[in-house]
């Protein structure tokens, strides 16, 4: 069985990181979404929130699951039996940053290979970060993620903007 993983912070889940997962399920028998625990990111979701709003974004494709991880990454793609490492590049601008680490996670574990998949062009330009700015500033986030997501975003900011 081949197995992947994509890890990420998914701070939220967007439909770029669903194209991407799309993808590696016609390459893999098996992808795990990793919600990492630690990124170095002040994340606006919680672990749990972004571990469920994962679970349900994806929960309509097939041998696809969600899990969170703590420590390296390597570790965890070990721990799972998972050989490859998905990734996304949108732009230019991505790349010497994901070049960055997976030259590092090669470093620490040769037999971890990643593999980099394009979005399709309709979220070359699309971010978590966007997205959060966007729900922000009171914009419209129904072509950017899931429904569920949406929805969890616009209850958090009411939330945080009450306090």
């Amino acid at each position: 069985m081949k197995r992947a993983i994509y890890p990420g912070t998914f701070d939220p889940i967007t439909f770029g990181h669903i194209d991407i997962l799309r993808k590696a399920t016609g390459i893999f028998d098996e992808v795990i979404v990793a919600v990492a625990e630690t990124t170095g990111k002040n994340t606006f979701l919680s672990l749990e929130e972004r571990e469920e709003i994962c679970r349900q974004a994806v929960s309509d494709l097939k041998h696809v699951r969600v899990e969170r991880f703590s420590g390296l990454v390597v570790d965890f793609a070990k721990k799972v039996e998972a050989d490859v490492m998905i990734r996304g590049l949108r732009a230019v601008s991505d790349f010497e940053y994901e070049l960055s680490l997976a030259l590092m996670n090669r470093n620490l574990s040769p037999d971890i290979e990643t593999m980099f998949l394009l979005p399709d062009h309709k979220y070359l330009y699309l971010s978590s970060s966007m997205v959060r700015q966007v729900i922000l500033l009171g914009g419209n986030l129904s072509e950017y993620v899931p429904k569920n997501v949406e929805a969890i975003l616009i209850e958090k900011f009411k939330k945080k903007f009450k306090e």
